[in-house]
């Protein structure tokens, strides 16, 4: 995460082409002494370049910046609420809670719900109670918060209430599916958004400019066509920039006036495959089969090809994939094209006979057709009519005519009698009722329902 500019960017222009260069100062802009620890040294770039203030935070300005109601309620001294900070990964979760600790005066103690559990909460709470009696709050930051379970998150409820603890909790996940009702009765949820590209430009510049805590002792020279490849292909995470950029300086051999001059082609072997927001277990997977399957049903076949694209790789279960393309293809398809069924269960089949990466063939050329085939909703218009009448009449009897009589008895109490077989008989198609005596005449499937294009 970004520090101040700690030290002068010089920008040097050759025509179109920019480059830039540190010229390091000693201090930061807003006074605070330099402060790194032997550990401090060897941590990655990211971590020493956390924001000490909330002057040097880069981004979510819709919360904390200039006249904001969170920097008004914390800079005015005012008492905290417990939040929940909700937002992907390298957007200044953990960093924005430091700092509004610190802002508050509290106590700021961390955890980590992956490695913590209720004893370690009722320490943090008891030392906590501890504290009040001295006039001390204490911020209590638990780290992916939607790891707890119900009985760990509700371990916080009291002390919560009651102002023992303001919490802070960070996580990755929607809040909604993942934190108690109770638990998020006591909190106040923020959103924290990705990063756009000027920031997390802003970010490595800094980092690039700082002799204290980034990269100018290294006397890099990286040029904005890098930084700005750098942002992009970052997605909003300013951990991920960072990273990459660090591992692209650090990779860079100095030339004889001790300059590094980092490549393009040096950052893309740095940043690694591109990064895809994809987690089989979280929201963004039921986020991602959402957009695959209604640009499918909106007939959309570059969009379709994207979120497939997007899915597969970002490492989703091929077989889920199929599996949803087959119900799309009855859903939404069906009898408009009783292909589009086939087309879907073949790639199924396929999928799992070879499974990726060869299986991306099959799935993008049922992606294609299903996309370019007609719609219709009329399956599950006639299903659900069909449910409708089923449950008005779940306890009306099957027609005696429509029984089996396997038995003797059967057949003198009037099972079976009066069907007729309509390969022998054509007529009895139209001449006999096969639905019970309430239902007769009523209509579950329309033919000129193909028409339709809605799913519902």
């Amino acid at each position: 995460m970004p520090h101040c500019l700690c030290a002068l960017v010089v920008v040097i222009s050759f025509g179109d082409n920019h480059t830039v260069m540190a010229q390091p100062t000693p201090r930061s802009l807003f006074g605070e002494p330099p402060i790194e620890t032997p550990a401090e040294q060897f941590a990655p770039l990211a971590t020493r370049m956390r924001p000490r203030s909330l002057a040097e935070f880069v981004g979510q300005d819709v919360l904390v910046g200039e006249g904001r109601i969170l920097r008004r309620l914390i800079e005015g001294g005012g008492a905290m609420p417990s939040l929940i900070l909700w937002g992907a990964p390298g957007t200044g979760k953990t960093t924005l809670g430091r700092l509004l600790a610190d802002k508050s005066g509290a106590r700021f103690v961390p955890l980590s719900a992956v490695f913590s559990g209720v004893k370690d909460l009722r320490s943090a709470i008891s030392d906590a109670k501890k504290e009040v009696r001295f006039g001390n709050r204490t911020v209590l930051f638990i780290d992916e918060i939607h790891r707890f379970n119900k009985g760990q998150q509700d371990a916080l409820l009291h002390a919560v209430e009651d102002g023992t603890v303001t919490l802070i909790g960070a996580t990755t996940e929607n809040p909604s599916f993942e934190v108690t009702s109770a638990l998020l009765s006591r909190c106040r949820v923020l959103v924290l958004n990705p990063l756009n590209e000027q920031e997390l430009k802003l970010i490595l510049q800094r980092a690039l400019a700082d002799e204290e805590r980034g990269l100018a002792r290294l006397n890099p020279e990286v040029t904005d066509e890098v930084l700005e490849r750098v942002a992009h292909s970052a997605a909003g995470d300013a951990r991920v920039a960072l990273a990459g950029l660090e591992a692209a300086v650090e990779s860079t051999e100095p030339d004889e006036s001790g300059v590094r001059r980092i490549t393009l082609e040096t950052v893309i072997e740095a940043l690694g495959r591109a990064r895809y927001a994809y987690d089989k277990g979280g929201e963004e997977h039921y986020n991602l089969a959402s957009a695959l399957i209604k640009s499918v049903r909106n007939s959309d076949v570059d969009a379709s090809l994207y979120w497939l694209a997007r899915m597969i790789e970002g490492g989703a279960d091929p077989v889920f994939i199929a599996r949803r393309l087959c119900i799309l293809a009855s859903e939404d398809i069906g009898l408009a094209d009783p292909q589009a069924m086939v087309q879907a269960a073949a790639a199924a089949e396929i999928t799992q006979l070879i499974g990726l990466p060869e299986a991306l063939f099959p799935l993008s050329q049922a992606t294609i057709y299903l996309a370019r085939a007609p719609k219709s909703g009329a399956v599950k218009k006639a299903y659900g009519a069909a449910v409708a009448d089923a449950m008005e009449t779940a306890r009306e009897p099957v027609p005696l005519h429509l029984r089996n009589a396997p038995t003797p008895l059967m057949k003198r109490l009037g099972y079976g009698e009066g069907y007729r077989n309509v390969h022998n008989d054509p007529q009895a198609e139209t001449e006999m009722p096969c639905l019970p005596q309430s239902l007769r005449g009523s209509k579950s499937f329309e033919e000129d329902s193909l028409d339709d294009k809605s799913p519902e």
